[in-house]
């Protein structure tokens, strides 16, 4: 078959694409680095690093398009460079490099990278935020580099973060199947949790949030074990006012009497912060419900009476002591 010659025209045409094609294959303003191309934000923020001398050291990779297309990234000997025009440049390195990779890169949850890494406050630890959440590491009480978001990230960042009362986290969140939500684990031997339908218990009868905490967990407190576990449920429709205190004695709790309500009280708290709704009302009302479980826990067919956990409820008036301890009209402590 006879070839046709192609036109003047369209020759010239073609090969404008083609330079035109070279010139996007190639990013702007592009360096050669150790023989690979860095370009554009991503090697302004290589060069705030130090370039080949810094952190990252030498690229491995010339830029690369993420698989969604809508990112550019560099490798390099010591971790990255993700770049969005949402959330600009920011390099991933290390054990926070390693756990993102584990959760899919960006198509995971968290998302691309939107600060670079940074220290946190105690001087050790470090975090790095991501668009689905922040990760958090430390060197010693992290157990590796870990997620935070969503409920449980809302949870902890009302009581400070790292800096607070529940520490670094130091598990992924997981699903407990028999409670029906979502937990992690924190350094300060506290658990929060997020149960998004609810379980029909007390505060989590609808969605919920809170926070829980094992006494026993803590060697220390062993030896004078009253009460194995507190849990804290905010209904989520009533979050700002509401909650719900569970407490599980042990046996030897259980046989305190009046002389350990006192002592039972303050290990309850040992564990657990108090909740951001708590007041000096709800507080003393919770005590005296908390005294009267005490009084008129005892042994009974297939249990005790009250049930296995001495539940408290926020809204429960503050009523006097001599209304409290009467056996016969709140012998089910929960008087409304």
């Amino acid at each position: 078959m006879k070839r046709h010659k192609m036109s003047k025209a369209l020759a010239v045409a073609a090969t404008a694409a083609c330079l035109t094609l070279g010139l996007q294959a190639t990013p702007a303003s592009a360096d050669s680095v150790c023989g690979k191309e860095v370009g554009g934000a991503i090697l302004t923020k290589y060069n705030e690093l130090g370039g080949e001398g810094g952190v990252l050291g030498c690229p491995t990779s010339g830029e690369l398009t993420t698989p969604d297309g809508r990112g550019r990234y560099n490798t390099f000997d010591h971790g990255s460079i993700y770049w969005t025009s949402t959330t600009g440049a920011h390099p991933v390195w290390g054990a926070i490099r390693d756990k993102w990779s584990d959760m899919g890169w960006e198509a995971g949850k968290l998302g691309y990278p939107v600060s670079d890494e940074l220290t946190n406050p105690d001087s050790e630890g470090k975090r790095q935020q991501f668009e689905g959440g922040t990760m958090y590491w430390h060197p010693t009480l992290s157990h590796g580099a870990h997620a935070v978001s969503g409920k449980i990230g809302w949870v902890w960042s009302a009581y400070n973060w790292e800096s607070g009362a529940f520490g670094y986290p130091t598990s992924d969140v997981y699903w407990d199947n028999d409670n029906k939500e979502n937990y992690q684990r924190f350094s300060k031997f506290q658990t929060i949790f997020y149960n998004p339908d609810g379980n029909n218990i007390e505060g989590c009868i609808h969605a919920c949030v809170g926070y829980y905490g094992t006494v026993a967990d803590d060697p220390a407190s062993q030896a004078a074990d009253l009460i194995n576990e507190t849990r804290i449920e905010i209904p989520l429709d009533k979050w700002q006012d509401t909650f719900v205190v569970r407490t599980w004695p042990t046996l030897k709790g259980r046989a305190g009497g009046r002389a350990l309500i006192p002592v039972e009280w303050e290990q309850a708290w040992q564990r657990v912060p108090q909740p951001w709704a708590m007041t000096d009302t709800k507080n003393s009302s919770l005590y005296k419900q908390f005294a009267c479980h005490v009084m008129f826990s005892v042994p009974k067919p297939g249990g005790w009476t009250g049930g296995e956990s001495w539940d408290l409820e926020s809204w429960r008036p503050d009523i006097s002591w001599l209304k409290a301890m009467d056996p016969l009209t709140n012998s089910k402590c929960n008087w409304d």
